[in-house]
């Protein structure tokens, strides 16, 4: 078990990516500034991707430029190919590109307009300019444990695109269960083969809580060895690319579990709730934190 983790807060980027009410530029940045405060020191701040497939992430560029400038804290911004990171480059203030390659060809052709193959002979063009330039890329693979299009991912398959990409040189792997379809030995089975199988690599969990075992599956990957969490304030998020993706593990429920399991992490529980109370107004919808509807224990 990890006695410490590091929690990525994606609310900014993959937590409003599935929203229908769309924030402007200075909520965006209200959401990351309150992630800061709450402690979070991993944010996944934004996305360079079209702004016709996801509109939600048009503005990247603009709330690049207002980001807090603050030495503790490291942005992280989403990319899908070789122009979004050249993108992402030039805002000069996101610290690291995050790629997404898909497990499946019809996944990665219905999301990006790439197969499995020609997907990681990108990211291993663009991992390779990050080594040689000095920035840190880091990959995570997509719909990991499931596919909404194939169904079930051979583990054999997903452990041989892992090396792929692992060979190209990421500075960090993450598995996504990006439909929230995996379960606890499933998870635990997977990150453990990864990391007898990828070494001293270091590992990412990115889970949706769709079908609810998402605070499982990522108290199996802790058993598993894996030192960073991604996780969304108020459980918001999604994929747009597939049907019936619905939110992120919410950063609240996560710092409850860990809190309460005695794992460091760094962020304050009554500041995460405070934020997510404004996203929920913000949003004019109640959002699936459990920690929203039921408070904390011991009360304060």
């Amino acid at each position: 078990m990890q006695q410490s983790v590091t929690v990525m807060e994606v609310s900014p980027r993959d937590g409003l990516q599935n929203e229908d009410v769309i924030l402007s530029t200075e909520q965006k940045l209200s959401l990351v500034e309150g992630a800061i405060a709450a402690g979070c020191r991993r944010i996944e701040a934004t996305s360079f991707v079209h702004p016709t497939r996801v509109p939600q992430m048009a503005d990247a560029e603009a709330l690049c430029a207002m980001l807090p400038d603050t030495d503790n804290v490291r942005y992280t911004g989403l990319i899908l190919n070789e122009r979004g990171y050249r993108r992402l480059r030039d805002t000069k203030t996101i610290h690291e590109a995050g790629l997404v390659i898909p497990a499946t060809d019809t996944f990665g052709l219905k999301n990006q307009g790439l197969d499995v193959d020609s997907a990681v002979a990108m990211a291993t063009e663009v991992i390779r300019d990050g080594a040689q330039t000095n920035f840190p890329v880091q990959v995570t693979i997509a719909v990991a444990f499931g596919c909404p299009f194939e169904g079930e991912v051979d583990l054999k398959q997903l452990l041989n695109t892992a090396q792929r990409l692992a060979d190209a040189g990421p500075v960090e792997l993450a598995l996504a269960d990006t439909i929230g379809v995996a379960v606890p030995t499933q998870v635990r089975e997977a990150f453990t083969q990864l990391k007898d199988k990828l070494g001293e690599l270091p590992l990412r969990a990115h889970f949706h809580d769709t079908r609810n075992t998402g605070i499982a599956n990522a108290y199996a990957s802790l058993l598993a060895g894996v030192s960073v969490l991604d996780a969304s304030i108020g459980g918001i998020g999604g994929c747009p690319f597939a049907p019936n993706a619905s939110g992120n593990i919410a950063t609240e429920d996560l710092v409850y579990m860990l809190n309460r399991g005695g794992i460091a992490h760094g962020v304050e529980l009554a500041k995460l709730l405070d934020t997510a109370s404004w996203l929920q107004e913000v949003l004019a919808k109640l959002l699936p934190s459990m920690m929203l509807k039921a408070g904390v224990f011991p009360p304060e």
